[in-house]
């Protein structure tokens, strides 16, 4: 019985996010599709709204191709981890009804993330191709780099709020939003985020025109799909934490517990148009531009604010004990 409650749990679960992503890359393909005025896709289905389910058949009906210099275990892995370490990362995801209930989300939370370097390279060095590596190579140096931001970035936000846990980061934004005091770390968060999950002008990873699509350039079929619906999966939960750490959450309706989901889901919505609205907007940086940003110019300022957040609260706090 324990077995059979733990495999409909995990069913509940995971369902609701790869259909949320199945149904993201329709919006994309729509969203697009009406910024450069045409339909996009409005054939399979009512106003093409089967046309995921289309694209995902043909995927994993497709035959599954292996170099034959590649190596075979980590060739396969990879994908499968890239996709667990992305489902993963939802579990702790603040939610009316925990999978998991951790003081120390937030840092799990970057544990887990920067994990998914080790399957972007994996994939790059197994499949024995130069284009591969490259892309895998750039991808690590593109992830850990601005990792470095966001995890400076958090510094600050842990310094006000006094706690890891994504819960109290909740409860401490009741009456007002991080977003508030904080508007320079929220711009510095979201422009990182696009560069952490590899989403256009920061597509340098797997930039289809330049790179041959970078790291999963020998891939097809099903393990392909899997590194697509772990970046799309990586995209909206991005946005939701984006929403959790900087929008309030739930936040004006923290009390109504039937809204609270209702609220985090349109505010994710919100931001993942606007991920979509900044790729039909902008070109694709520079490889130079996009460490230029990172390295000499979010890294200090990132830097700056924490060591201001801290000064403020170490003067706040002397001031409260009478130093």
């Amino acid at each position: 019985m324990d077995i059979l409650l733990f495999f409909t749990q995990s069913i509940i679960f995971i369902v609701p996010i790869l259909l949320s992503v199945a149904f993201l890359t329709l919006v994309e393909r729509k969203v697009l599709g009406y910024m450069q005025f045409r339909k996009g896709p409005n054939v399979v289905g009512p106003y093409g709204l089967l046309q995921p389910f289309a694209d995902a058949l043909k995927l994993f009906i497709k035959e599954t191709l292996k170099p034959s210099t590649a190596s075979p275990f980590l060739f396969f892995f990879s994908p499968f981890l890239f996709l667990s370490l992305a489902i993963a990362l939802w579990s702790l995801i603040p939610t009316p009804y925990l999978s998991l209930n951790i003081n120390l989300s937030l840092l799990l939370i970057l544990g887990i993330s920067s994990l998914s370097v080790y399957a972007l390279l994996g994939s790059g060095w197994a499949s024995n191709s130069k284009y591969s590596l490259i892309g895998g190579i750039r991808a690590v140096a593109q992830t850990i780099s601005y990792e470095i931001s966001i995890g400076l970035i958090l510094l600050s936000v842990f310094i006000w709020s006094g706690s890891f846990s994504l819960n109290d980061i909740l409860n401490i934004q009741e009456n007002w939003w991080f977003s508030i005091p904080h508007f320079p770390l929220l711009i510095m968060w979201l422009i990182s985020s696009l560069a952490e999950t590899n989403r256009a002008p920061f597509d340098l990873t797997e930039g289809e025109s330049e790179l041959v699509s970078g790291y999963n350039v020998e891939y097809a079929g099903g393990p392909f799909a899997l590194f697509f619906i772990a970046e799309y999966s990586n995209i909206i939960f991005m946005n939701a934490l984006s929403v959790i750490i900087f929008l309030g959450g739930s936040s004006p309706f923290n009390n109504i517990s039937v809204l609270n989901s209702i609220i985090i889901f349109i505010k994710t919505i919100i931001l993942v148009f606007w991920f979509l609205w900044v790729r039909a907007s902008y070109p694709r940086f520079r490889y130079d531009q996009l460490m230029h940003l990172t390295w000499k110019n979010y890294l200090p300022l990132s830097i700056g604010i924490f060591c201001l957040a801290l000064s403020l609260i170490i003067i706040f706090n002397g001031n409260a004990t009478g130093i």
